[in-house]
């Protein structure tokens, strides 16, 4: 094992988080007054109060400037430590949604040290808000380049879930910029979830456009986000290990922010600067399994079949001499962020618990299966007796069949508000911890035991609405959407059950 990974989670770190509350969710004063009860109102208001600690918790720069230290000239990660003075320049490169802020953090502690860097980021984003009457635009202001404060990095907007030429030529700059390195240089490397769109650098003749196809077709498909990375390592450049290559033979720090259940290094942001465990014909497999092998453009097709021949060179695997100097800390993911949500329930006088990090299944399934913890706390007072929160967090998947506009985050809610109907001072609140849930403004919903009553006076049907994916039209007539607008930070979804 040539890659040293480091999971940062410390109790500390959360206190520190959780205390400095900071308010995230826009609506939250809306969405605890749609509420008929006050027992409902109550449970509303701790629960999305969780949201936030959770949220706060897993700030990135937070993150980087809790777990990293320089003194003097010794840059101290966890246990392990850099001699900066060995270093003759020092890079720093990298993408996704949180990697903004990681940048931001980490050029107010090396300073000068940085020679230079380049980060690719999300388009800035303009809410308008949602309400029952909004008509859901959103405005991108206009990709460039912008620098961090001191103006040592520059942050390149890029396209997101969808690549554009704007990643592709952040994504060149990058390689550029790393394309001269020798074995006493220091690459330091941002990653975080979103990383896989915003870094685009396709294979061979496949085209952006058809990565924006196959990326599309697999995110409706129902396929799991290690499935979905798997492919798109193996058609790509950058992604699967490549990135190491071309920053070889240099050191590279890794600093992550993990969005993938379980943290596995080479699925965060498809692993551009690890060893990678799987294969053309594993790409393969999966787009035969979800019926996407034949649609798949041309393109695509062959340099996937010339790589399962052995014709073209597979993606960098363990023992490569290449990760003998990459170095990888995960800084923060989705189970410190459940934690300071347990913590959040506690502080407002409920025993909490976290189910687990590591949910997973079709959205619509795991929204009935978290209604049914809360049948089940109401009757027998398992796994908590009343008052109590659980908080579970993970990435559930949508197999779009119809042709509405929503989120996997909506789709639970809906789900689980269909089964907790009538049931008095019980909330379901669930949010992406990016801000966006699918292709909408909505980080997420929330919903009681009168979510459904509300919706039948609007003469809506939810169980419709629910078939045809379009749960983002059922909870602008509700008005419950959960509003972050942009969080620059993401680890997986959070869902939290408040029974009072």
């Amino acid at each position: 094992m040539y890659t040293t990974i480091v999971l940062l989670q410390q109790p500390k770190s959360i206190q520190c988080c959780v205390d400095e509350v900071m308010l995230r969710i826009h609506n939250k004063k809306e969405l605890v007054e749609n509420a008929v009860s006050m027992a409902d109102r109550k449970a509303r208001r701790i629960a999305l109060t969780a949201l936030e600690q959770a949220l706060n918790a897993v700030d990135p720069k937070k993150m980087i400037k809790s777990k990293i230290t320089l003194k003097q000239n010794r840059l101290r990660i966890r246990q392990r430590e850099f001699n900066l003075k060995r270093f003759r320049r020092i890079f720093v490169i990298g993408g996704g949604k949180a990697s903004g802020e990681m940048a931001e953090a980490l050029e107010e502690i090396l300073g000068r040290r940085i020679s230079a860097g380049i980060v690719n980021v999300p388009y800035k984003i303009r809410n308008s808000g949602i309400s029952k009457t909004s008509s859901g635009t959103v405005s991108r202001e206009v990709s460039s380049f912008t620098s961090t404060r001191k103006g040592l990095i520059k942050l390149h907007q890029a396209g997101h879930p969808i690549p554009d030429e704007a990643g592709l030529k952040g994504t060149k700059e990058i390689l550029d910029l790393v394309s001269d390195v020798r074995k006493d240089d220091l690459v330091i490397c941002l990653i975080s979830g979103g990383g896989s769109s915003l870094m685009p650098l396709p294979r061979g003749e496949i085209t952006l456009a058809d990565i924006g196809q196959i990326n599309d077709n697999l995110l409706k498909s129902g396929a799991t986000i290690n499935e979905v990375n798997t492919v798109r390592k193996h058609i790509s450049d950058c992604k699967g290990g490549w990135l190491a290559k071309k920053t070889y033979p240099a050191t590279v720090v890794n600093l992550v922010l993990s969005d993938v259940i379980g943290d596995p290094l080479e699925f965060i942001a498809s692993g551009p600067t690890v060893p990678d465990s799987t294969t053309f014909g594993d790409a393969i497999d999966i787009l035969k399994r979800y019926n996407l092998w034949k649609t798949l453009p041309p393109s695509a097709r062959t340099i996937l079949v010339e790589g399962q021949k052995g014709l073209i060179p597979e993606t960098p695997k363990e023992g490569d001499q290449v990760f003998r100097k990459v170095h990888s800390f995960v800084i923060g993911n989705n189970r410190l962020a459940a934690l300071a949500a347990c913590k959040g329930l506690q502080e407002n006088g409920l025993q909490s618990l976290l189910l687990t990090s590591y949910l997973e299944g079709e959205a619509r399934h795991v929204g009935t299966m978290l209604a049914s913890i809360v049948k089940e706390i109401r009757s027998s007072g398992n796994p908590l007796p009343k008052p109590c929160g659980i908080v579970a967090g993970g990435e559930t998947t949508v197999t779009v069949v119809g042709d509405g506009k929503g989120g996997r985050n909506q789709e639970v809610a809906l789900s689980a508000a269909l089964k907790i109907t009538g049931m008095e001072s019980s909330v379901v609140a669930t949010l992406a911890t990016d801000g966006v849930d699918g292709p909408t403004q909505a980080a997420g919903a929330i919903v009681d035991g009168y979510t459904i009553t509300r919706s039948m006076e609007l003469n809506l049907n939810p169980e419709s609405i629910l078939d045809n994916n379009d749960t983002y039209s059922f909870f602008s007539e509700v008005n419950d959407h959960i509003v972050t607008g942009s969080t620059d930070t993401n680890v997986n979804d959070l869902a939290i059950i408040v029974v009072l």
